[in-house]
């Protein structure tokens, strides 16, 4: 597989919610949302399946997402992994891996939506997921992190992985 070759694609409407500190699913002008709230952490899982072209040479993260109201400030987004490997992984126990991070700024109109990149090198990175494996990644917003400054929700609108 080429780099820059998009290898998954997720979208609210494939999101899982954890039991707590869930974003809130919503729709805005009949698009598919999640709202991450600005006063506390929230986050979402979605379940993958890492191509088996996938030629390990790890993957970009396209978070595209929009400011429910505000066009000045950011928002810090962490995506995290889990693999879950063949008769290895046990999901009642495997934790995620550390979470890489990027702050994002708001676009500068309400309706815009922004795109912003999370890289993660092959390996412990991401989890070791590897080509032909299932996985788990989760997305939150860090709401608590002093480079979050966006009032009101950040609405998450797509996730893309591409190849590195």
């Amino acid at each position: 597989m080429a780099s820059g070759d998009t290898l998954a694609t997720f979208f609210p409407t494939d999101a899982e919610s954890p039991s707590t500190n869930n974003a809130a699913f919503d729709i805005r002008n009949v698009v598919a949302v999640l709202d991450f709230d600005d006063t506390s952490p929230e986050n979402v899982e979605f379940a993958g399946f890492m191509p088996r072209h996938y030629a390990a040479g790890g993957i970009t993260v396209t978070v595209g997402w929009m400011a429910t109201t505000a066009t000045t400030g950011a928002t810090v987004w962490g995506v995290s992994f889990k693999s879950v490997s063949d008769d290895l992984d046990d999901l009642d126990t495997k934790a995620f891996a550390a979470s890489n991070d990027v702050t994002a700024t708001a676009a500068s109109a309400s309706g815009e939506v922004a795109y912003d990149i999370i890289t993660f090198t092959d390996g412990a990175d991401m989890d070791s997921v590897a080509a032909g494996e299932y996985f788990r990644m989760k997305i939150e917003r860090l709401a608590a992190d002093a480079g979050d400054t966006l009032v009101g929700d950040a609405e998450l609108v797509f996730i893309e992985i591409k190849e590195t």
